[in-house]
């Protein structure tokens, strides 16, 4: 039963978290839409709870907001690969599907962010080529780290100025 939920459950999370529902209605009809999706898929197989869920594991550890465009324009990408295959002439389908989109949309910069890591799997670090550029970008790649990690710190230093705790 736990399983069945996850598609909205996951949509659920992508349209609060942006600020993309504007009514409870919306997520209603989101919800009758997915049902009948479900029901397209046959979801209720038991074979969908082996091996625990796909997508809502993995969302636990993406906590900052920029990480969740990230991992969240992915999934999102992959619902609609997914129903690109779907019969597109059903409304509830069409329906998800331009909702998808719509949220794509407004993720488009988690998506080049994605793009970018998928890009970086590619580097054959083995190349001498790839090696040498890797190694005079080196100083400006730990500059930046050290950006991130120093004002990371800032914030935990500043807070705990703040915090009464």
């Amino acid at each position: 039963m736990a399983f069945q939920n996850y598609s909205l459950f996951v949509l659920s999370i992508i349209m609060i978290s942006f600020g993309h529902v504007e009514n409870r209605l919306n997520l209603l009809q989101l919800q009758n839409d997915i049902d009948k999706l479900k029901a397209d898929f046959n979801s209720s197989h038991s074979d969908v709870a082996d091996g625990g869920p796909i997508f809502t594991e993995r969302l636990k550890s993406w906590t900052e907001r920029n990480e969740k465009e990230i991992i969240l324009s992915q999934i999102i990408s992959m619902y609609l690969e997914m129903l690109e295959s779907t019969d597109r002439s059903k409304d509830h389908v069409r329906n998800i599907t331009e909702e998808l989109y719509t949220l794509k949309k407004s993720l488009s910069d988690g998506s080049k962010k994605m793009e970018d890591l998928k890009d970086l799997t590619k580097l054959r670090m083995s190349d001498l080529k790839v090696q040498r550029k890797a190694v005079n970008e080196l100083f400006s790649v730990l500059q930046k780290l050290g950006d991130t990690t120093s004002s990371h710190k800032r914030k935990r230093s500043q807070f705990q100025r703040l915090c009464k705790c």
